[in-house]
Formats: structure tokens, C-alpha cells, sequence
């Protein structure tokens, strides 16, 4: 059976600071990062989804992580084919979006600049990667991307850009893998490529619900989101980014996955788990709470 890293989607969320986990004395982007560190073996670096890393921040959480700590890193919003601001651009990029649109999709720019993009984002990362502390690449694909070919093969492209680094995929559309035989054929072009299925847990009644379908499609890696049940706000317009992920599991509920996460470690070498119900501090208590069980089977 392979190992468990578990983990939380941020480290650095208003909510979290707010909330009063960190110490005092961890007042600065350095001590709180060694603090994260000193609990969990694993994060995701939300940040690069907002704006493309640069190689100096990656070589500086090098330096304040100890050796086997592991970043999965999200892809950045232009290239999972989000709407992204224009001011989010590198300074040289930014003359070639429409002068009238603050806001562009890839469509919107020359296919060298979305290449350049991707080059940026690849070099960005080195430091990490040459130090063994990345997992991989989380691409959250929009709830209007399909299961088309097309779209496959963009995926598929993607690898290509960035050869050296394991990507995971995370759908937002259910007809990725609904009905049952779309699944199977999703998760076999998956395997075929090697690309890591992000296993999700979320609320199941809106179009951009996936189903909670556990399965390993990479060798190396298998990887686990849970992002709480917080209908309400789910779609709720006016409220914030962690205001919509407000949610607190049980430990019952918590429970409840054990049995399929240890199904899920036994298909890979690795098992990244990590919680994005980041609202104050929900998610390090879950994960806490979740490293603990796995460690007692």
C-alpha cells in the first residue's frame, strides 16, 4: 500500500489567519509557513491560480520547508481556460489582450502568448521540482468544459507544455463521469496518459457536482479533494471564495472515507488528501483529524 500525505488547500487564507491556529509569534510569511509545516507534510499553492509563480517565491518555500515536504501547485486560471484579468499578465503579455477587454479567455490571445504562459508558469517552478517537493499540478477545469475531443486533446497538450511535472485533473462538469460507462471511458483515457483523477468530495445537486468516484489513474500518484457540503452558499452569489467552502466535517463523516481511501492508496504509491473547506479553521482541524484516522488503520 502506497503512502497517505494529507494536507489543506492554503495555508495563508485571510479566514485562517483570523482564526487564531497560527501562534503569535508566526507573523510573517516565513514562521507561518514553518509552523503549517511543522503539522502537515503537504499543501496546494492556490495562489498561482490568481497569478503565474515566480521562481523566487518557489525557491523561498525550498528554503522554509524541511526536505520532504510536497507543494501540489494550481494551475494557473488561463491555463485551465478560466476567464483571467489582463492585469494578471506579465507586463510583456499584457499589449497583446484587447485594448477594450480587462478580463481575457486563451480565445482572446495569440496561441504564442498562451505558450509563453505556460513557459512561464514551467520555469516558475524549477526550484521546486529540482528539490523533489513537487507533487503535481492541479488543472481544475471550469463546469463548461466538456468531455469533448477537443477538450481532451487540449488536455492532453498540456502535458506537452509541461513535460516535466505530473498533472491532476479535476473536472467540474458531472458528465464527465455520469452515466457510469462516460466514467469508465474517462478514467481509461486518464490512465492511458498517465494524468492524475482528482477524487472529489462536494455537494452532489448542481450541474458542476462530481460524483464521489474514487479511482487511481497514475502510478505514482492518487489524489483526494474534499471540499465540504455547504450547499447553501455553493452557488450563492455576493459571498466569498471561503465563505462558499464553510464547512466542517464530522468525524462520522470523516469515517466514512477510510475504507475507500485505503482502497485508493492500494491502487498507487502515493495518496495525497487534501481539504479545501479552508473557512477559518476548518480545514487543519479536518486534516488533523483525517491523518490521524489513516494512520490507525
Amino acid at each position: 500500500m502506497g503512502s497517505f500525505l494529507v494536507g489543506t488547500s492554503s495555508w495563508t487564507d485571510k479566514t485562517l489567519l483570523e482564526s487564531g491556529w497560527y501562534p503569535s509569534d508566526a507573523n510573517t510569511a516565513e514562521s507561518r509557513l514553518a509552523f503549517y509545516a511543522s503539522r502537515f507534510p503537504l499543501v496546494e499553492v492556490d495562489a498561482t491560480y490568481y497569478g503565474l509563480p515566480s521562481e523566487k517565491n518557489a525557491a523561498l518555500w525550498v528554503e522554509r520547508t524541511p526536505g520532504d515536504f510536497t507543494f501540489n501547485v494550481k494551475a494557473f486560471s488561463l491555463m485551465t481556460q478560466h476567464p483571467t484579468k489582463v492585469a494578471s499578465l506579465p507586463k510583456a503579455l499584457r499589449e497583446t489582450a484587447p485594448e477594450d477587454k480587462g478580463t481575457v479567455y486563451q480565445k482572446d490571445l495569440p496561441a504564442p502568448v498562451v505558450d509563453e504562459v505556460f513557459e512561464v508558469f514551467r520555469r516558475a517552478l524549477m526550484p521546486l521540482h529540482s528539490a523533489g517537493k513537487l507533487g503535481c499540478i492541479l488543472f481544475q477545469f471550469p463546469e463548461w468544459f466538456t468531455p469533448s475531443r477537443a477538450n481532451k486533446a487540449y488536455v492532453e497538450s498540456c502535458i506537452e507544455r509541461l513535460p516535466d511535472y505530473q498533472i491532476a485533473v479535476e473536472f467540474r462538469l458531472r458528465s464527465w463521469m455520469d452515466p457510469p460507462e462516460r466514467a469508465e471511458r474517462t478514467l481509461a483515457w486518464l490512465s492511458e496518459h498517465q494524468l492524475v483523477y482528482v477524487c472529489v468530495d462536494m455537494p452532489q445537486r448542481f450541474r458542476s457536482s462530481m460524483p464521489p468516484v474514487v479511482a487511481a489513474t497514475s502510478g505514482d500518484l492518487a489524489f483526494m479533494r474534499f471540499h465540504g457540503h455547504n450547499e447553501e452558499n455553493w452557488k450563492r452569489k455576493g459571498i466569498s471564495v471561503a465563505e462558499r467552502f464553510n464547512y466542517l466535517y464530522e468525524e462520522k463523516e470523516l469515517r466514512a472515507w477510510q475504507p475507500r481511501l485505503f482502497d485508493l492508496a492500494a491502487q498507487t504509491k502515493r495518496t495525497h488528501v487534501l481539504f479545501n473547506n479552508c473557512y477559518r479553521d476548518n480545514g487543519v482541524r479536518n486534516a488533523a483529524q483525517m491523518a490521524s484516522l489513516l494512520e490507525g488503520m
